[in-house]
């Protein structure tokens, strides 16, 4: 008499399972392997399509610095100690933030942070001196890698820096936001508005190296570069760039197409919505 069990028809599907779920599991070698591993999970539904893009985001911000995700200098809204009251509330109305550096003199002489939400309590008081109101800035070094700045932001409860080149002026800055964005893709809120000039903004001390809104209409792109990519099916650059990749690109991945190189910066699973764009020799498209 055999001692074998019959078979119920879920052998089969176990050992599949088992089988997945030690592919799963294994130590992955590196980060590559890790992604590999998180995208095989996704397409078994074990974790969805926004999950792996967030993890794919906490990945990289530990490969990016501070210099990647910094507003330049020449794009910060910055308020003049100096500039009366009249002015700088202008200066706030117009631009909906909620903080700002204050200079005095000079753009490199950053004297402190303004919240807009102090600015309140001055004009309750009727008082005409905001260094009173200041808040200390914090300056980082270019350098910095997201993931100690990010932690730095938690730690010290704070939401904003100023960030020095290697001469010790100001290169620009980066908020909470800005690094959260990286992993979890753009916060908008009501404030925010698409401006076409901040489409296209050359990167600091990058020579060559672009950052653009995937949202970026495809004319914009071809006037700015003085080129001519076409494709009847889409719009912007970010539709030109997911067509050519046949899916939904993730974070990190690059492509060349027509003697520009295309990285995927920002992403999550629905679209698009940073790339960094480089110029390279016209050659065969390779993914």
């Amino acid at each position: 008499m055999s001692d074998r069990q019959p078979d119920n028809g879920n052998t089969g599907f176990k050992s599949h399972l088992e089988r997945f779920m030690a592919r799963l599991f294994r130590r992955a070698d590196d980060k590559e392997d890790l992604i590999e591993q998180l995208r095989e999970a996704q397409e078994h539904a074990v974790i969805d399509a926004d999950a792996v893009s967030m993890m794919e985001g906490v990945m990289q911000v530990a490969d990016l610095q501070v210099r990647d995700l910094m507003i330049p200098r020449s794009q910060m809204d910055v308020i003049d100690i100096e500039d009366p009251l009249e002015k700088i509330l202008d200066t706030v109305v117009a631009t909906a933030h909620s903080r700002f550096p204050v200079m005095e003199g000079k753009r490199d002489n950053i004297i402190g942070i303004l919240l807009a939400k102090d600015l309140l309590k001055c004009l309750a008081q009727h008082e005409d001196d905001l260094r009173g109101m200041l808040r200390p800035a914090v300056f980082v070094p270019e350098s910095k890698r997201l993931n100690v700045m990010l932690r730095d932001f938690r730690v010290n409860r704070n939401h904003i820096a100023i960030v020095v080149d290697e001469y010790g002026g100001v290169a620009g800055m980066i908020t909470i936001e800005d690094v959260l964005e990286q992993i979890v893709g753009d916060i908008e809120d009501e404030h925010d508005i698409e401006e076409d000039d901040d489409n296209i903004v050359a990167m600091p001390r990058q020579p060559g190296r672009f950052r653009v809104r995937a949202l970026t209409p495809l004319e914009q792109f071809n006037k700015a570069f003085s080129c001519t990519l076409a494709d009847d099916q889409v719009d912007t650059i970010g539709g030109f760039v997911t067509d050519h990749f046949g899916r939904m690109p993730h974070r990190g991945e690059q492509i060349d197409i027509e003697g520009f190189r295309f990285e995927v910066q920002r992403a999550d699973a629905r679209q698009v919505h940073v790339l960094i764009v480089q110029q390279i020799p016209a050659g065969p498209q390779t993914k």
